[in-house]
């Protein structure tokens, strides 16, 4: 028997017969276990969502499931009334393109590989500092499941609920390749626990009951470790300050509403008694609304900024005043570090397909070394500060390296304007003159009409063969010297990286794009990075609160109506 962590809906250990069992009896055993409608229940595996294939007679040793597999238990809606198969299927490559994306953006950014595209993706605290997170691994998965997170909250906003809740899920399947004690102080899982639930009231999906407690508990739990008991952390660490009131709003009515679904109204009345006084405590009076808004502040803006400051006019005013200066600031940063990639897309890519390391570079520049000739130190050894250094300081390596990079330029200008040095001398030019005219720039017949100047002015310079072929002169030896050196130096980075000439030249490129790279999905790329762009630090805690307000007055009312009846 193998054993299967299961965790979602249910969270536990399950023992099966991979060789015999199928998804659907996979599905039904959490389901049971669950007390959920097994159509309501979604497997996922490896990042996939498992299906009944055919006769569903595919067994889990098949799908590649194996002893201490790892597999998500979600509750995914059903398909909406009337939706067609085809258009089902659409909605299901989309979600599956957006699971992608995240994953290929994740790894981009977290692993040192040299993104492919101009903007820049980061973990920060609420602070606006860079975060890391453990391991390589770590970092990479705790990315992707905050871009799956804010691509949910998006969906969200959009009233797109069933969705949402599919790519909640991946986010959470994400979270849970994390070390758990690196998640420990932060709250966005507890966060992304309350949003599924919340998806779950919207849809109105009374079957969701029992995850949905199990989710609020996880949450409650996870808010205090991360806040403190009654926000005690909160407040100590932001003097006073509390941006996650609006959030508690959002739990306890969640939790009243289960509560009394339950049959639990006192426990249900205590939830919502709590959340409306929380949400007297953020009600902002139109006058000062006003006020602050006439300052030239935005409506959000102001009331984030009354929120967080007790009211305090004054207060909101210079946090204002600073939350602008910090967006500035942000704006400097991102195009410095939008510069940065650009650089480093002309210096190519290590060995092992990783970026030059900019604040390596930066260190053997400061001591003395030439830019171009430090990156390609640095890009020959693994950005391993040490050994680019030892390179640089042996005559010898720093002279190959000099070589490879005046071989590389030449051959993007030879790129750049349709003809090579050997098709020069082919012509009857002069190596060494024909080298000095590709540097000096310009097209084809620029280039040409240039050598033909100077055969003219210097006519016992070369001496053109009969057929085409190279021509000699006094200086025919030293270029031919240099020719060998260049392309030596080229072989040789060759041979290090595995890599053809040709390849050499793509590598160079400033595409910085190298063979053999994975087509990427563009469209929901940008999508994504569009959306990290919108939210800030305490874009979580922005709730419009509205839908609560209608919320809380209805479930009150008809714990007020049960009473009275009974």
């Amino acid at each position: 028997m193998a054993k299967l962590k299961v965790a979602g809906t249910w969270g536990g250990i399950i023992e099966v017969e991979l060789e015999n069992w199928t998804v659907t009896m996979l599905r039904d055993e959490v389901a049971k276990r669950s007390g959920l409608d097994p159509e309501s229940i979604k497997l996922i595996f490896a990042g996939k969502i498992l299906k009944d294939h055919g006769d569903a007679t595919q067994t889990l040793a098949q799908l590649g499931i194996k002893d201490n597999s790892k597999i998500l238990s979600s509750r995914g809606a059903a398909p909406e009334e009337g939706k067609s198969i085809m258009e089902e299927e659409e909605r299901s490559r989309r979600l599956s393109r957006v699971k992608a994306a995240a994953t290929a953006l994740s790894k981009r950014h977290a692993d040192g590989s040299l993104p492919i595209e101009d903007y820049n993706i980061e973990l920060e605290d609420q602070g606006g500092h860079r975060v890391n997170f453990g391991t390589e691994t770590d970092q990479s998965a705790a990315m992707m499941g905050l871009m799956l997170h804010t691509k949910g909250k998006s969906l969200i906003e959009k009233e797109m609920y069933s969705d949402a809740i599919e790519v909640l899920a991946m986010a959470e399947e994400s979270f849970l390749v994390c070390d758990p004690k690196i998640l420990e102080f932060v709250d966005n899982i507890p966060i992304m626990e309350i949003d599924i639930v919340w998806c779950y009231f919207l849809l109105r999906d009374l079957k969701c009951l029992s995850d949905a407690g199990v989710r609020l508990e996880k949450a409650r739990k996870g808010l205090e470790r991360a806040h403190g008991k009654d926000l005690s952390r909160v407040r100590l660490l932001q003097a006073g300050q509390c941006p996650e009131l609006a959030l508690y709003v959002r739990l306890e009515l969640l939790e009243g509403v289960v509560a009394y679904h339950t049959g639990q109204n006192d426990k249900a009345l205590n939830a919502l008694k709590s959340a409306h006084a929380k949400l007297l405590q953020l009600q902002i009076p139109d006058e000062t609304l006003s006020l602050v808004m006439g300052m030239g502040f935005q409506e959000k803006d102001a009331k984030r900024a009354l929120r967080l400051n007790n009211q305090d006019i004054a207060s909101s005013v210079d946090f204002l005043i600073e939350e602008r200066a910090k967006r500035v600031q942000k704006l400097k940063d991102n195009y410095q570090r939008q510069k940065e990639l650009l650089e480093q897309k002309t210096y190519g890519v290590t060995p092992m397909k990783k970026a030059v390391d900019m604040q390596m570079l930066d260190r053997l520049v400061s001591i003395g070394y030439a830019r171009d000739l430090a990156a390609e130190s640095l890009r020959r050894n693994e950005n391993d500060f040490q050994k680019a250094l030892d390179g640089l300081t042996n005559p010898e390596v720093n002279s190959s390296i000099q070589v490879y990079i005046e071989s590389r330029k030449r051959k993007r200008q030879e790129k750049l304007v349709g003809i090579t040095v050997d098709e020069l001398v082919s012509m009857g030019f002069e190596r060494g003159q024909a080298t000095s005219a590709l540097e000096a720039g310009g097209d084809r017949e620029d280039i040409i009409q240039r050598l033909l100047s100077l055969q003219k002015a210097n006519p016992g310079t070369a001496t053109l063969t009969g057929n085409g072929g190279a021509a000699s002169s006094t200086n025919n030896g030293a270029g031919e010297s240099i020719s060998n050196e260049i392309d030596g130096g080229a072989e040789q980075d060759a041979e290090m990286n595995g890599e053809t000439t040709d390849e050499i030249e793509n590598r160079g490129s400033t595409s910085g794009e190298s063979d053999g790279e994975e087509e990427r999905d563009a469209e929901i790329e940008h999508e994504i990075a569009n959306e990290i762009a919108k939210v800030d630090a305490l874009s979580a805690y922005d709730i419009n609160l509205d839908r609560e307000i209608e919320a809380i007055n209805e479930y009150l009312g008809m714990l007020d109506a049960s009473q009275t009846s009974g």
